[in-house]
C-alpha cells in the first residue's frame, strides 16, 4: 500500500539488536541484563474461550503460545523490554523520575458498529496486542513498578452469560491468565480503583486519541486528572515493534507466501475484458482459503487509466481486453501482515509499450532491493530511486534529453509521487512514528515500490505510454548477511514469470 510523503513522524531512536541476547534483554544505556520471570504454566480451560486457544484450536496453536507461533515468554520480554525503556527515559529525566512510581497504561480496541446491533469484525489495537497477546475487546494491560515497571495486570471483560449469548465466548479471569501467562488478572470495571491505588508519579498512556474512549473517560482521565506526569507510549513501543523477532519474522513470510500465491492464482484467471470486482473477489478468496484471517486492507484493483488514481478502491469498472490491471493487496496472518503489489495484462501478454515502461519500473525495483541492508534509510533508498527513475524517463522520452537534471528530479516526482516505502509488520503502514531516515537495523521490515504512472490526458509524455501506470511492490526483511530476505518473492515479477502465470488458465 502506497506510503505517503506529507506526513511529518517524529524520529524515535531504536534499541540497536545488538544490544538483546538470547533469553535475556538489555537496557539501553546500562550493562544490565534483565532475565524473563519464571512462568508458572496454568491449564487452559476446557472450554472455548475469547480467542484460539491450545484446547480448541490445537491445529493452530501450540500449549505455551498465547498467539499462533508466539509465546507466553516472547511476549513477557516485549514487557520487560519496555519497562527497560521507560527506565532509561526516566534515568534521562534526573533522580527523583528513576525512584518515581511509573504506570504504563495500554487499552484495547472496543467493539465497532457499522449500524445499531450490527458489528464490524473486530480488530485488536496493535500495541495491546503486541504486549499482552490479548484479542478481546474491552480490556487494558497495566505496567508498573518504581523505576522500571516491570509487574504487569490484564484487565478482562467479566463471564457473562447472556451477553456470550450473543457474542461469543469470553475468557474471563482464568482462562486470561492461562493463556498469557500474566498471574494479576482483574475484571476491566476494576481499571479505574486499580488505577488509582497505584499512586503513579509518572503514567505513560497515549491521551490524545485513546484507542478505547469509553475506558479512557472512565478509568483513565480521573487518574490523569489527579496530577501525575503523563508521558506518551507510542513512540517506545514502536521503536520496540520496528525489530522483528525470529517468530515475527515466520509469521510474515506465511503473510508473504499466502499472499504470493493468490497474485498467481488471481493472474490465471483474467481474460481480457473482466470486472475489477471478479478479481478482487478471486484473490480474496485465494488468501481466505490458503490460511489469512482476511485482506490485510482495501486491495487496488485498478485497470488501465484508473491505475494512475493511487488509492483507488472502487473496484467497480471493466478492465477490457489489452488494458494493464494494477493490484495492491495483502493479507493478515494472525496479526502480521504482507503487502504487495503487481501489474500485468489482463490478457496475459505485454504489448511493447506496456513491457518497456514495466521493464523501466522493474530495474529500478531490482536496484531498491540491493539498497536494503543495514545502516541504509529508507529516505536513502528514495532518494536513489528518484535518480533511477529519471535516469529511465530520460531512456523512454518521457523527459527531453536535454533536460536538466533538477527538470529530471522534477518529472520523476510528478510520475512517482510517492515515497519508496514504509515500515511493515502488525499494520500495513507500521510504526508511523518511525523516521524514515533512520537507518536500517536487522531485524525490520520495509516495502520497496516504485512505480510510474502516465495519466492518459498527458500531452507531455510519448502517447505509448499514455493511460499506463505500473508499480511493483515486494515485501522485504533487513539481515545483518546474506542480503534482504524478499518475503514476496514467489509472486510473479519477471515478464516472462507473469505472463506465464497469467496462461496458467
Amino acid at each position: 500500500m502506497l506510503p505517503c510523503l506529507n506526513t511529518l513522524r517524529s524520529a524515535v531512536r531504536l534499541v540497536p539488536r545488538s544490544a538483546w541476547s538470547r533469553g535475556c534483554v538489555w537496557c539501553p544505556c546500562r550493562n544490565i541484563s534483565i532475565k524473563p520471570g519464571g512462568l508458572k504454566p496454568k491449564t487452559v480451560p476446557p472450554r472455548y474461550l475469547g480467542q484460539p486457544s491450545p484446547f480448541t484450536h490445537p491445529h493452530l496453536i501450540k500449549h505455551g503460545e498465547v498467539t499462533p507461533g508466539l509465546t507466553q515468554t516472547e511476549y513477557e520480554l516485549r514487557r520487560l523490554r519496555l519497562a527497560s525503556l521507560i527506565q532509561a527515559q526516566a534515568d534521562r529525566l534526573g533522580p527523583s523520575a528513576s525512584s518515581a512510581s511509573h504506570v504504563v497504561v495500554v487499552l484495547s480496541h472496543p467493539t465497532r458498529y457499522m449500524t445499531n446491533d450490527i458489528p464490524y469484525p473486530f480488530h485488536q489495537n496493535q500495541d495491546f496486542l503486541y504486549l499482552s497477546g490479548f484479542l478481546e475487546p474491552d480490556s487494558a494491560l497495566v505496567l508498573y513498578g518504581r523505576g522500571r515497571p516491570d509487574q504487569a495486570m490484564l484487565f478482562v471483560p467479566r463471564r457473562d452469560p447472556s451477553r456470550e449469548l450473543w457474542d461469543g465466548p469470553r475468557s474471563g479471569k482464568d482462562g486470561a491468565a492461562a493463556l498469557t501467562g500474566i498471574e494479576r488478572i482483574h475484571s476491566t470495571e476494576e481499571l479505574g480503583v486499580v488505577l488509582k491505588s497505584l499512586k503513579a508519579s509518572v503514567v505513560w498512556y497515549d491521551s490524545s486519541q485513546p484507542s478505547h474512549p469509553r475506558l479512557h473517560q472512565t478509568h483513565v482521565h480521573p487518574v490523569l486528572e489527579g496530577g501525575p506526569m503523563a508521558r506518551t507510549l507510542r513512540p517506545l513501543t514502536h521503536s520496540l515493534r520496528a525489530l522483528k523477532s525470529s517468530a515475527e519474522v515466520a509469521l510474515m513470510q506465511e503473510a508473504g507466501r499466502i499472499t504470493a500465491q493468490a497474485f498467481r492464482k488471481t493472474m490465471a484467471m483474467s481474460p481480457g475484458d473482466i470486472d475489477e470486482a471478479v478479481l478482487y473477489a478471486k484473490f480474496d478468496f485465494e488468501n481466505r482459503v490458503h490460511g489469512a484471517n482476511f485482506l490485510a486492507y482495501p486491495p487496488v484493483v485498478a485497470g488501465g487509466n484508473r491505475a494512475n488514481t493511487l488509492h483507488y478502491i472502487n473496484n467497480n469498472q471493466i478492465i477490457k481486453d489489452g488494458e494493464m490491471v494494477l493490484l495492491d493487496g495483502g493479507c493478515e496472518y494472525f496479526g502480521y501482515v504482507s503487502d504487495i503489489t503487481r501489474t500485468w495484462p489482463v490478457n496475459g501478454k505485454f504489448t511493447a509499450a506496456q513491457a518497456e515502461l514495466y521493464e523501466a519500473v522493474l530495474e529500478v525495483q531490482r536496484s531498491c532491493l540491493s539498497l536494503c541492508s543495514p545502516g541504509v534509510s529508507l529516505d536513502h533508498i528514495y532518494s536513489t530511486m528518484l535518480a533511477l527513475l529519471g535516469r529511465q524517463l530520460r531512456q523512454l522520452g518521457v523527459v527531453k534529453a536535454g533536460a536538466s537534471d533538477a527538470d529530471v528530479l522534477k518529472a520523476a516526482r510528478r510520475y512517482c509521487p510517492h515515497h519508496v516505502g514504509h515500515y511493515l509488520g502488525m499494520d500495513v503502514h507500521d510504526t508511523p512514528e518511525l523516521s524514515r531516515s533512520q537507518p536500517l537495523q536487522p531485524g525490520m521490515a520495509i516495502t520497496i515500490e516504485p512505480g510510474l504512472y502516465i495519466c492518459e490526458d498527458d500531452d507531455q509524455a510519448p502517447e505509448r505510454f499514455r493511460g499506463l501506470g505500473v508499480r511493483i511492490e515486494d515485501d522485504v526483511v533487513i539481515r545483518d548477511k546474506g542480503g534482504p530476505l524478499i518475503l514476496s518473492a514467489d509472486a510473479p515479477k519477471t515478464i516472462a514469470d507473469v505472463e506465464r502465470a497469467c496462461a496458467q488458465r
